[in-house]
């Protein structure tokens, strides 16, 4: 009778309270992989990983990193994932040889838990692509005549002339020594990192209170994170990480997909086989296979251009390039327009991106490419169109200029003519007689202007 009781209240239990957690399920650490540029791809896969840790309650995410920076946008996304997190997030920056540079010190920085393994680094944290919304390191020489150096609490400064871009080095001044404040670790070499774009090995980050300390794997991570104290939502929260089995997330294909295309020189070059594709297709009608390939292609790479940070300047040559090919194919300048087009190809294609931004440039042997692909293409539109103008014309009023014909019926210098396989009406400087042959000389509207065939 017991045994029934307890069953029953079991059900009971069950079905108000809901099914019990399962053993083991929140006895998890999620290891998220960012490796390479900080792009929308990155950042969106990064935002998902969280979502989904927050939605299964894991113990830890594990941000591993290698990255040389880049967009701000997209830094600024993963931070607001992390920050607004339930779940706490360790950075680390690994494995021997990875770097944390330029957005990844403030991913690092904004992080509940720093790590690093040996042999890395980190900072270079200065915004220097103002103009394309990057955030790459780069570090500006003292003294220079574009700013000012001096001196406050006995660390050398940079104080841009440009006010624009004082307003973004303050910015992101402010932006990495808040995150420093929040988590305890060192603002000093935060600004620093920014104004003067200063870097730190592993161990002098540690020597410095820049990380938590430094780890050799995930697993050495977790051991040396258990029992710390970090702040989530407003609470301290000390960390539970002993005996945390590591669950690598990776991206789905829809992330690899945006990876691939959100690349500079693929997004290029599908925006030039898509620009070719489709022109094929309009000298061509009916070929469908170049103009429906061209048209996924373009559309593929103008979403990749949609979420990278583009110069108008260089859409512009792009498109003007793409007139000038247009131009050749309809009024042959035997190559002058192709070359032209190659050129502002070129050109439109160098400046589209900024160049300063990490992992977000155009290869040159893809310009290279390019330039050859836009000629080629420029001279084979020219040649075929100078080709076309030696042929015989085949359509239109003017084919049937200088075709031969039979007189079905005729009076004066005005009858009947049969071109073809059709009745025509027909004048003649001359008087024929039916059944003769006769050779089509001029055309006015319907009506054919014949003369004997000449020997």
């Amino acid at each position: 009778m017991s045994r029934v009781l307890a069953i029953l209240f079991w059900l009971v239990s069950v079905l108000v309270l809901g099914p019990a957690p399962v053993s083991g399920a929140d006895r998890v650490a999620f290891l998220l992989q960012l490796n390479g540029a900080v792009s929308p791809a990155t950042a969106e896969y990064v935002i998902r990983g969280l979502e989904e840790a927050n939605e299964q309650a894991v113990s830890l995410v594990i941000l591993q990193m290698d990255t040389p920076g880049g967009l701000d946008t997209s830094m600024r996304d993963i931070i607001r994932a992390i920050l607004s997190s339930s779940v706490p997030v360790a950075s680390f920056v690994a494995p021997s040889g990875a770097r944390a540079a330029s957005a990844g010190t403030y991913i690092l920085y904004a992080s509940h838990i720093a790590a690093m393994a040996p042999g890395t680094n980190l900072g270079a944290a200065t915004p220097i692509a103002i103009g394309g919304g990057g955030l790459g390191g780069e570090e500006p020489k003292e003294g220079d005549k574009s700013g000012q150096s001096g001196e406050e609490n006995g660390r050398p400064q940079l104080y841009p002339s440009d006010a624009q871009k004082a307003k973004v080095v303050n910015d992101a001044v402010a932006y990495l020594r808040g995150f420093a404040e929040l988590r305890g670790r060192n603002a000093d070499w935060a600004e620093k990192a920014v104004r003067e774009a200063a870097s730190l090995s592993s161990n002098a980050a540690l020597d410095q209170k820049v990380i938590d300390f430094m780890a050799t794997s995930p697993e050495e991570l977790l051991q040396k994170a258990h029992g710390r104290v970090v702040r989530i939502g407003g609470k301290d929260v000390r960390l539970d990480t002993s005996g945390l089995a590591v669950r690598e997330i990776a991206p789905d294909w829809r992330t690899r997909l945006l990876s691939v295309i959100a690349d500079p020189n693929i997004a290029l070059i599908l925006m030039m086989i898509g620009i070719y594709g489709l022109i094929f297709e309009f000298l061509t009608p009916g070929a469908v296979i170049p103009g429906v390939v061209g048209g996924i292609c373009l559309l593929l790479g103008l979403y990749a251009l949609a979420m990278l940070p583009v110069s108008y300047a260089g859409l512009g040559l792009i498109a003007l390039a793409v007139g000038l090919l247009v131009a050749e194919a309809h009024s042959p300048t035997f190559g002058v327009f192709a070359l032209a087009s190659a050129v502002a190809m070129a050109l439109g294609a160098t400046i589209l991106f900024d160049s300063d931004t990490p992992g977000l440039t155009v290869s040159w042997p893809v310009l290279g490419g390019i330039l050859a692909a836009t000629l080629g293409f420029g001279l084979l539109v020219a040649r075929l169109a100078f080709t076309a103008r030696q042929h015989a014309v085949v359509t239109g009023a003017e084919e049937m200029i200088g075709i031969p014909g039979k007189v079905d019926s005729w009076s004066g210098n005005a009858g009947y003519v049969i071109a073809h396989g059709e009745r025509w009406q027909a004048t003649s400087a001359e008087t024929l007689t039916t059944g003769e042959q006769v050779r089509v000389v001029g055309r006015d509207g319907l009506t054919l202007q014949v003369a004997r065939p000449t020997a």
